[in-house]
């Protein structure tokens, strides 16, 4: 059994009135599937979001943004091309950027181009556990885009590649676990109807930027963004009838979501 404390909510509400206070705009190199989820996500937050994908313009608006998300989900050349020259301006700049990696392991292409993308620092990796198993050397591939480990399994992993890339890891399912490969915290919440409806994934890495962006503790940003997502998937479960009254059930928990409603949820 896994003995991983409990991120605590207090610290949670205080990661989003920073939020909040300071609406970032986030650049996101995306999974054309979700784009529209991901924006009103990060607009229901309060943050601002943005698809900016031409080759011509990701370099110059990854030294704008606040934050930048890379998602593989949809890969192609010229998207990758695009990812890598925002990747390189974005840390030229300094500006944090966000890394998922969406089906490592299962595919060559994108499973190399990963490593790559690995070799240039991104201050977050946030995946599931067979993805996060995977770009830590083990033998852990998925199905498809899903994971075939639970993320408890992959908690070792999520640490051991935290000390390798010096990033924030977020190893993503029932419990979500977040470490910098000293410390670790455990977000227990959320519900398993987040998993039946496209884009809460994609959209967690999106919010994880905005939540990074001007972070004085990375590893408390991450742990938020996920409590967040979780609390509000839970709260949407309980407000819906099934999957095609979950997200809009989902966007009304993260508008109204406020650092008192946290501390409610942990009496």
């Amino acid at each position: 059994m896994l003995l991983i404390p409990q991120f605590p909510l207090q610290r949670v509400g205080e990661e989003l009135e920073r939020l909040r206070a300071s609406a970032p705009l986030v650049h996101c190199l995306t999974n054309e599937v979700v784009q529209s989820v991901t924006a009103n996500v990060l607009l229901a937050l309060g943050v601002s979001p943005a698809m900016i994908v031409a080759d011509e313009e990701v370099a110059e608006f990854a030294t704008i943004a606040d934050a930048l998300l890379i998602n593989v989900g949809t890969l192609y050349p010229a998207r990758l091309m695009a990812m890598q020259k925002a990747v390189t301006a974005a840390n030229a700049a300094g500006t944090p950027w966000v890394l998922d990696p969406v089906a490592a392991g299962v595919l060559a292409y994108r499973t190399a181009a990963l490593h790559d993308l690995l070799k240039q620092k991104p201050a977050v990796i946030r995946g599931n556990a067979s993805e996060i198993m995977c770009l830590a050397g083990e033998d852990a591939g998925g199905k498809g885009v899903d994971s075939t480990a639970h993320s408890g399994m992959a908690v070792a992993a999520a640490q051991r590649l935290a000390r390798q890339t010096g990033a924030i890891v977020a190893v993503t399912g029932e419990v979500d676990y977040v470490s910098d490969g000293e410390v670790t915290w455990a977000i227990p919440w959320g519900h398993t109807l987040m998993t039946r409806v496209v884009g809460t994934g994609c959209a967690l890495s999106a919010v994880t930027a905005a939540f990074v962006a001007g972070a004085g503790d990375r590893l408390a940003a991450v742990a938020a963004a996920c409590a967040v997502m979780a609390i509000a998937g839970e709260r949407a479960e309980s407000a819906c009838d099934g999957p095609g009254t979950f997200l809009p059930a989902f966007l009304d928990a993260l508008y109204i979501m406020q650092p008192a409603m946290l501390r409610a949820v942990e009496e």
